[in-house]
């Protein structure tokens, strides 16, 4: 059954779910310098098995209990392309597989080049502030030639303020470098690849200006609308259906993906991300046809 909404059901893609597997834990483990087993008491959350099958079939039964046709599956730390392929393969056609690439390793471009000639790979997800390079940089445009040699596979970057939640949770620190964070510096890039998508999370968390600009100049970039957007508290006169009125004026309806930034169990899909979403979508009077494109149509279409 498609979600409930306030246009009646309605056939949910959601472009930003983190696919936070066992090798995602192993990872921040090794840095809290703990056990896994540890590190789940220490977050009170359902830690994965070793094979990310299993966690793709949690994934599945959480979406179809909520009425989520398909998703977006983030591999949340670089170099585990491996686990969001085989939740692909796991759930076709249910998922699309990003994976996250930190251009400043060398072996970065090799094993992407592989993992996308194997397929079931539909993106890469750049987080420049998080490991400290401009998209401007030769390593990036690396990267991106290889996402333009692929027809449909988009480029995600992520903009604006960078804050990792669960490290916070287990007091790891995050040495993020905000200078490389400001959509602007995709202006060129974008230009440079006009048939590759580029998509800007959570409305450039906190560079919305910036981002309208970008998707004002550069037809193919669009904005996914993920998560709480706490980064309104930094201009106070903006609200939800400010942001979505003015989206909706700069970049049309065609151009946004809505997102939950769901990651962890027991929680699963955060609803309330759809719920708060859609009712504000509904209050500034948007048409069910808009509302089909951002709440589904538009993600799929992108890989179509």
């Amino acid at each position: 059954m498609p979600v409930d909404s306030p246009w009646g059901p309605l056939e949910v893609a959601d472009a930003h779910v983190h696919f936070f597997s066992q090798r995602f834990f192993s990872a921040l483990a090794a840095q809290k310098k703990t056990t896994l087993d540890h590190l789940q008491e220490l977050l009170g959350w359902a830690l994965p098995s070793s094979d990310p099958s299993d966690l793709a079939r949690h994934w599945v039964a959480d979406l179809d209990r909520h009425g989520v046709a398909r998703a977006a599956l983030i591999a949340s730390v670089p170099g585990d392309q491996d686990s969001v392929v085989a939740a692909v393969q796991q759930a076709l056609p249910r998922f699309f597989g990003y994976a996250m690439v930190d251009p400043t390793s060398p072996q970065t471009a090799a094993t992407i080049e592989a993992a996308l000639a194997r397929g079931n790979l539909h993106g890469l997800c750049f987080f420049p502030a998080m490991h400290r390079y401009s998209m401007h940089d030769d390593r990036a445009i690396q990267l991106l030639d290889l996402v333009a040699a692929h027809p449909g596979t988009v480029a995600f970057v992520h903009c604006g303020v960078l804050s990792v939640g669960i490290r916070a949770k287990l007091g790891l620190s995050s040495p993020f470098d905000m200078r490389y964070s400001n959509p602007i510096d995709l202006h060129g890039i974008a230009l440079r690849y006009p048939r590759v998508h580029f998509v800007v999370p959570h409305f450039g968390a906190g560079y919305f200006r910036e981002a309208l600009m970008l998707c004002d100049l550069c037809p193919n970039v669009f904005l996914d609308t993920s998560s709480s957007n706490s980064w309104m508290r930094y201009e106070p006169h903006l609200d939800l259906r400010a942001v979505f009125r003015r989206a909706l004026d700069v970049v049309g309806p065609a151009r946004l993906l809505f997102g939950s930034d769901s990651s962890f169990f027991p929680r699963g899909w955060n609803a309330q991300i759809f719920d708060a979403q859609s009712k504000a979508l509904y209050e500034i009077g948007i048409e069910e046809s808009a509302a089909r494109l951002i709440f589904g149509d538009n993600l799929t279409h992108l890989f179509s």
